[in-house]
């Protein structure tokens, strides 16, 4: 076939705060009330963008070498294109953003149009010793952007905006190859025109690229259908400052471990994603997401795992705990609306409409059975499922400091972890720190287990949220839980990663790094202890 393109640009993200501007909103009045009368408010708007203090950007022999191997026009050195790919969207990103600090910019943005544009980057990269970010849609939360800068002649964003095509679709055996730089709704549209989905909807799908969600192993609202992206990953293609890596023999293989799965998760350190071919499936002829409660997160989570072992899981499962329910931040259109207590799991299916109704009703017997009581349809909960970045960023502007965490573990250690990890943020946050969660990925071993946190701002959020998060995160392994879910590792899950997978391991890590970048310039600082 010959190759797609989108029909439409995608949107630029604000510069301080979560996704386009059209969208930003006010902290509700009733909301506004609540967190007030338990947090305390104050205005902290963020300073002007004229204001915020960049790199020096790239000048002289290096940024002709750029403009010579993708052409002038897609090398950009301008202050607003530079501030754009500064950092990630976690709090502490903006946080820093928003004071006017944005001092590890990137020097220059460079955008190549083709897999050989890459390579030759990658190549002159390595070259005169410049690090290279990869960059898809700017979402990571985990310090994923923020590369080392000491001892290199200059950082440059490697912008992938313009691998942005459809390469071909196997409808016998329902595969797509796709360029990384496709955000979520791009992949989607073009997809749908054959007739089919990728079906991965993280929160961030509206701005997250292919190639992110294959570099950080993302895992999107619909997992417990459709599964994990890496899941849904059959082949790679892979540039690295030693050569390219393809890897796309079929769904499965013995010829040794699997590559692809070294490739996916590797954040940009050991390789740039130039395609994904991945698992697709028909355009559901229906979807229905419905509500049920059950008294408490215990009861919950049993009938989670009732139903992951049951082999009747449902394309969408979330279970929030009695806090996350009771202040409805499920569907962040209601907060400070009232609660009938208990805790709220949304169920979803897709699918033809007799598959769905044989599911719907399988499912419906495991929940009833473990207790819980169908509330009807839910038509919120989809509606409003992108929203909660922007809820975050109305409560930095009152002075709430809010953030995420994540993990996943056992089913038999789960309230361990989850006990644990609430008792580490309020020990380190006070009592009157809010602390959410809900489960949306499940398994039937175990399932992850999502944190949203609410706080008094202090006189230094950004420490008083870094020393919240150590404390987490040490929760997290203490009890037998993951640094990590889906977020990534980045920057700031790395000093956890040798306690995860062990000095070996490292090694592991270190020598793939080696032997695929051996001058380093692959985002240095991430991933790699």
């Amino acid at each position: 076939m010959t190759p797609e393109r989108p029909a439409t640009t995608a949107p630029e993200m604000h510069w301080s705060r979560w996704g386009v501007p059209e969208r930003e909103a006010p902290l509700p009045e009733a909301a506004h009330a609540l967190v007030d009368a338990f947090l305390g408010t104050r205005d902290t708007p963020a300073v002007a963008e004229e204001a915020v203090a960049l790199s020096v950007p790239l000048a002289g022999a290096l940024l002709d070498g750029l403009r010579e191997l993708v052409g002038a026009e897609h090398v950009h050195v301008d202050p607003a294109t530079r501030l754009r790919r500064t950092r990630g969207k976690s709090t502490p990103d903006l946080l820093r953003l928003r004071a006017g600090d944005g001092t590890d910019s990137p020097d220059a943005v460079v955008r190549p149009g083709s897999h050989d544009e890459v390579a030759a980057v990658l190549a002159w990269a390595a070259e005169h010793r410049v690090a290279v970010v990869p960059f898809g849609g700017g979402t990571s939360v985990v310090g994923g952007l923020q590369a080392r800068r000491e001892g290199y002649a200059g950082v440059v964003s490697l912008d992938l905006l313009r691998l942005d095509r459809l390469l071909a679709v196997d409808d016998v055996s329902m595969t797509a190859t796709l360029e990384p730089g496709l955000r979520g709704p791009q992949a989607e549209a073009l997809l749908a025109a054959h007739g089919l989905t990728l079906g991965h909807f993280p929160q961030s799908f509206e701005h997250a690229t292919i190639g992110g969600f294959a570099a950080t192993r993302s895992s999107g609202q619909a997992s417990s259908g459709y599964g994990r992206f890496d899941a849904l990953v059959l082949g790679l293609r892979v540039a690295t400052p030693v050569g390219e890596l393809v890897l796309d023999r079929g769904p499965a293989t013995a010829a040794g471990p699997d590559l692809r799965q070294v490739l996916l998760g590797s954040e940009g350190a050991l390789g740039v994603i130039t395609s994904v071919t991945v698992r697709v499936r028909p355009v559901p002829d229906t979807r229905l997401h419905e509500r049920w409660r059950f008294g408490s997160f215990a009861e919950g989570t049993a009938a989670l795992r009732a139903l992951a072992q049951s082999g009747t899981t449902p394309t969408v499962l979330r279970l929030s705990d009695e806090t996350e329910t009771a202040v409805n931040l499920a569907t962040p259109d209601q907060v400070g609306g009232e609660s009938a207590g208990g805790c709220l799991v949304v169920v979803g299916h897709e699918g033809t409409l007799a598959a769905v109704a044989a599911r719907r009703t399988a499912c419906a017997a495991v929940l009833a059975e473990a207790g819980g009581t169908l509330l009807g349809e839910d038509h919120a909960w989809e509606r409003g499922r992108y929203d909660g970045p922007y809820l975050r960023d109305a409560l930095l502007d009152v002075g709430v400091l809010v953030e995420t965490l994540e993990t996943v573990t056992w089913w038999s250690r789960l309230h361990e972890v989850y006990d644990a990890v609430r008792a580490a943020l309020t020990g380190s946050l006070g009592e009157a720190a809010l602390v959410l969660c809900h489960v949306s990925h499940v398994y039937e071993t175990g399932a992850s287990l999502y944190f949203t946190v609410a706080s008094a701002r202090g006189d230094d959020p950004l420490a008083r949220w870094q020393e919240a998060k150590r404390a987490a995160s040490d929760a997290m392994l203490a009890h037998g839980g993951s640094i990590t879910h889906h977020h990534a590792v980045g920057r700031d899950h790395r000093p956890w990663l040798e306690q995860e997978v062990g000095p070996v391991g490292v090694r592991m890590l270190r020598a793939l790094k080696a032997e695929l970048d051996p001058a380093g310039v692959l985002n240095p600082g991430i991933l790699v202890p």
